[in-house]
Order: structure tokens, then C-alpha cells, then sequence
């Protein structure tokens, strides 16, 4: 029985790969990437029984990537994983890998769930939104201490298409300062409204697990 770690980086992967007594078997670096952690995995030439990696940034793309090829993939708690190497003397990829590949024979780690794809495309669409917006809201206070300088000084509340008009109305005499400013304002807030389905789909209630 064999068990591999994987101890992931933004740019590599350092692999160890162990028997069921605890003996390294195979140790590579690679690529982040699922197609050659896949043709590293299958150097050994054997079956893995698990595949073991601490929860990350990364954690999703490679847990489904890797299970679609066929391997059980084990996400691990990442304070339980962090206080176990912390007692490690020399700290680097190849032996947190080695580490990681323990803990996964041992079964001393705490299972984490990895969220489906769905949840986190809904995750981003509702996060790209919400930065539009403070962009936005940005731009929109920025052009009023633009005009103030001038002596221009809107109301404070003002509706979409009245902001803009009151913008292009009061600066008549300025408006190639502020122009450009009022094109990003509006395709910001074009973009903002389209979105606005997103928010559907963030209200629908849970799915409930059998």
C-alpha cells in the first residue's frame, strides 16, 4: 500500500511518495499542474492508495483534477498539518512533503471538505461583483473632489444616470478633466447592473446533502 503527499506551492509541487511501513519510495518537484503530478504519480508503477495535501489556494483545482484521473485525494486541515511540521528541524518542501505523507499513513489529520466547482464559480462571479461595485463607488467620490476644486458640488444622493448628467451639466467648462473618468464610471455601472442576476443565484436556499 502506497501513500503520496503533495506539498504545493504557486509554482511546484514537491511529491513523496511511501510504502506502508513509512519508507520513501519515490520523491520528485514539479509543476503545479495536474497532467505531470499525474505522469510523476505514475512513475512508481504501482496503485496509490491515497493521495494526501494540505488545504490551499490551490486545494480545489488539484483535489478534482486528481480525482478525475482515477486517485483518492485526501485535503487535510492546514493547522493540524502546520503544528505537526512545525517540530520539523529543517524546514523545506522536499521534507514538509515527507511530513504530509505521514501524517496521511498515520491517519493523524482531520479530513477537510473541498466545495465543488459550482460554489466556487458562484463564489467568484458574486466577488467580481462586489469589487466592481467599491470600484465604482470609488471612481463616483473621486469625481466629486475632482469638482469640488472647480467650485462645482453635487448633491449628495443621486441616482445613476442623474449622477452623470449632473456631472456633465455642472462642468460644462471641464469636462475633458473629467471625461474619462465618467466612461470608466459608467461602464462600471453597466457592468454592476447586468450583474444583478448573480445575486439570484446567491439567495436560491442550500442544497441539502442526503
Amino acid at each position: 500500500m502506497f501513500y503520496a503527499a503533495l506539498d504545493v506551492s504557486l509554482r511546484s509541487v514537491a511529491i513523496c511518495i511511501i510504502d506502508e511501513a513509512g519508507k520513501v519510495r519515490l520523491e520528485r518537484s514539479v509543476p503545479s499542474d495536474v497532467p505531470d503530478i499525474v505522469r510523476c504519480l505514475e512513475e512508481l508503477g504501482k496503485p496509490i492508495h491515497q493521495i494526501g495535501l494540505e488545504a490551499g489556494t490551490l486545494t480545489q483545482h488539484l483535489t478534482y483534477g486528481l480525482t478525475e484521473t482515477g486517485f483518492d485525494v485526501v485535503c487535510m486541515e492546514a493547522r493540524q498539518v502546520n503544528a505537526a511540521l512545525s517540530a520539523m528541524r529543517n524546514k523545506t518542501d522536499k521534507n514538509d512533503a515527507r511530513g504530509i505523507a505521514q501524517l496521511l499513513r498515520s491517519g493523524w489529520y482531520s479530513r477537510v471538505h473541498v466545495k465543488s466547482v459550482g460554489s466556487h464559480y458562484t463564489r467568484a462571479l458574486l466577488s467580481s461583483r462586489k469589487v466592481v461595485q467599491r470600484k465604482c463607488l470609488d471612481l463616483e467620490n473621486e469625481l466629486r473632489g475632482l469638482l469640488k476644486v472647480f467650485g462645482v458640488k453635487l448633491p449628495i444622493r443621486l441616482s445613476g444616470g442623474a449622477f452623470e448628467k449632473a456631472v456633465r451639466d455642472r462642468s460644462k467648462t471641464i469636462q475633458r478633466s473629467v471625461m474619462r473618468f465618467c466612461q470608466c464610471w459608467r461602464l462600471g455601472k453597466c457592468f454592476w447592473r447586468r450583474s444583478s442576476s448573480w445575486i439570484d443565484v446567491s439567495e436560491r436556499p442550500p442544497i441539502k446533502m442526503p
